[in-house]
């Protein structure tokens, strides 16, 4: 198993997504002889998961069922364990694409934190390409060490537990991109500016407040960095529904009224619209946004080594 490169059967000492919905599922590492509770009941790893085919239906001791998924970034992403906040698929998307990474791509980041963004940053270089990450937390550091391990693409990163603001990143000129989110970005733009190549390669600050992107954008400029920009994506939601909505009355009705002599102003009248008449309903599908939305994640600052 691994998270840059599809397998169709289920192996000992896989990582596996168990799908109940879109709104509940949840990792596991497949091990012989181990269970896993669910609502549905108990799925057994020997018997029901070890060679089968990943996205089978399997169907637990309760007689519910549920299906095992192959794990890729978009999954981890929504099933992670969170160690700190994390970047979600509508930054990181933006971030790979903006940041103009490609298989063969060479990545630094800081910091690692809980690997989200990570994840994907490996898939998009794979198979030549590497990641360098540093994480000020030597805890977390050893952590993704071990995630990394486990999902089978140790050989495409390298973890580094060290203040990318004093040390920087240990390599020199031969990064494509460089990511950074931590709180202090201006302290690490001239490391950045020492790892990237020797021009074109591009940066990425993340930052939540306004306040840190100025100070950002005004050491960007002071290094010789070029077409510095800010985003901010927001992401609005909608469902589908089925709403009834009355017909609308364009006057035919009282038209027919005034040629039959009615007075529709008279409530006594019994032919009058406004007593006898009711207006009709239709039903159709519309998409209808949340009543409540996520809003402001965090800033997105790009800029150019020239």
């Amino acid at each position: 198993m691994s998270f840059v490169e599809y397998g169709n059967t289920i192996k000992d000492g896989d990582t596996a997504i168990v799908f109940l919905g879109h709104e509940s599922m949840f990792p596991i590492k497949v091990q012989h002889g181990s269970v896993t509770q669910t609502k549905y009941g108990v799925i057994r790893h020997s018997t029901d998961l070890v060679g089968k085919k990943y996205g089978s239906k399997v169907t637990c001791s309760k007689g519910g069922w549920v299906f095992i998924l192959h794990p890729t970034p978009e999954l981890w992403t929504m099933n992670l364990p969170h160690r700190t906040q994390i970047l979600y698929s509508t930054d990181i998307s933006m971030i790979t694409m903006m940041l103009e990474l490609k298989p063969g791509s060479i990545v630094c980041e800081s910091g690692t934190g809980s690997g989200s963004l990570s994840h994907a940053l490996i898939r998009t270089v794979a198979p030549t390409g590497h990641l360098y990450t540093v994480e000020f937390h030597q805890q977390r550091a050893e952590k993704a060490r071990e995630e990394f391990r486990e999902h089978g693409v140790e050989h495409l990163v390298t973890v580094t537990n060290q203040d990318v603001c004093k040390n920087g990143f240990g390599v020199s000129n031969i990064a494509d991109a460089v990511f950074l989110d931590i709180p202090s970005p201006w302290e690490a733009i001239g490391h950045a500016k020492s790892a990237l190549k020797a021009e074109g390669g591009r940066i990425c600050s993340f930052s939540p407040c306004i306040e840190q992107v100025q100070r950002t954008c005004l050491t960007m400029e002071e290094y010789g960095f070029t077409e510095i920009n800010t985003l901010e994506i927001l992401l609005r939601v909608y469902n589908v529904r089925t709403i009834s909505l009355q017909i609308p009355d364009l006057g035919k009705a009282a038209e027919d009224n005034a040629s039959a002599g009615f007075d529709s102003s008279n409530p006594s009248n019994p032919g009058s619209p406004s007593t006898d008449l009711q207006q009709g309903t239709v039903q159709f599908k519309s998409g209808v946004p949340l009543r409540e939305t996520v809003g402001h994640t965090g800033y997105l600052t790009f800029a150019t080594k020239s």
